[in-house]
């Protein structure tokens, strides 16, 4: 699956490009904003409400005063500016996430979730806003000896449950124990304390912890033969209304830098 609260420049872009489509006027601005929010009803009223695995760090965290930050957050947070909507964050875990959506406890679900066939059975997508691939997370003694699926054969590997990187390890390290974990805090502390050999998901999780703690490293990123994974954000199946100001959003944003901006501030230019 899945990371810092200084896109303010990105929240004011979006806000501009609410106020263009119907005037320069503060009046203008409202009543562009009130006009979106009808186009779908939030589950609470007035409140953008995200479900989200967190912290998962560089997709979403709190930061020190408590302000939902990463990258996700950052997308969702300009999202909900621009519909006149406060962001609303409900922690929840990761199996299981998506049943949030029908159940009306949210109605985005952001969480750096892969689109596969089998989840959009039960909950409609946006468009794709990231591209990822699996990666193994090891000690840094370790890094030149584990790198490989081969090299698993007899090691412990922690995944999460529910995610495609649990998935992976069990289509591709058979001869590895694969233990899996409700949350990603769990398998970095078991990777530290020395109860597993490595945690395999998705690169971009993997490499911010390795640039924190300094004490791992990532080993093998397996991308030779592996289409890239998908992220997107999961609404309720047939909510065609938020589906479309989701998309909208992340157009407007690719094409007018606000992505680039954001991307930039957690993983670098591209």
């Amino acid at each position: 699956m899945v990371r810092t609260s200084r896109l303010l420049a990105s929240v004011a872009a979006l806000a501009i490009v609410a106020s263009a489509c119907g005037g320069s006027s503060s009046s203008d601005t409202t009543a562009v904003a009130n006009a979106k929010q009808a186009a779908f009803t939030p589950v609470q009223e007035g409140k953008l409400t995200v479900c989200s695995d967190a912290p998962y760090e560089p997709f979403e965290y709190q930061a020190e005063d408590g302000s939902w930050t990463g990258f996700d957050m950052d997308v969702m947070s300009a999202i909900a500016k621009a519909q006149g909507l406060e962001l609303n964050v409900s922690v929840q875990g990761f199996d299981g996430i998506l049943l949030k959506l029908a159940a009306k406890e949210c109605d985005v679900v952001a969480s750096s979730v892969t689109i596969t066939p089998e989840r959009a059975q039960s909950v409609d997508f946006s468009d794709g806003y990231f591209d990822s691939y699996q990666s193994l997370l090891v000690r840094n003694a370790d890094k030149d000896t584990l790198n490989s699926l081969a090299a698993l054969d007899g090691k412990t590997i922690a995944v999460q449950t529910g995610t495609t990187g649990e998935s992976f390890a069990k289509a591709n390290a058979k001869g590895a124990k694969i233990q899996s974990y409700d949350d990603a805090s769990a398998m970095f502390l078991a990777l530290e304390s020395n109860e597993v050999d490595g945690v395999l998901q998705d690169l971009p999780i993997n490499a911010s912890r390795a640039v924190k703690q300094g004490t791992s490293t990532v080993s093998v990123t397996f991308s030779e033969g592996q289409e890239a994974e998908q992220y997107g954000f999961a609404v309720e199946k047939g909510n065609s209304a938020l589906l479309t100001v989701l998309n909208d959003a992340l157009t407007s944003m690719k094409a007018d830098g606000t992505y680039d901006t954001i991307y930039a501030k957690y993983f670098g230019a591209k």
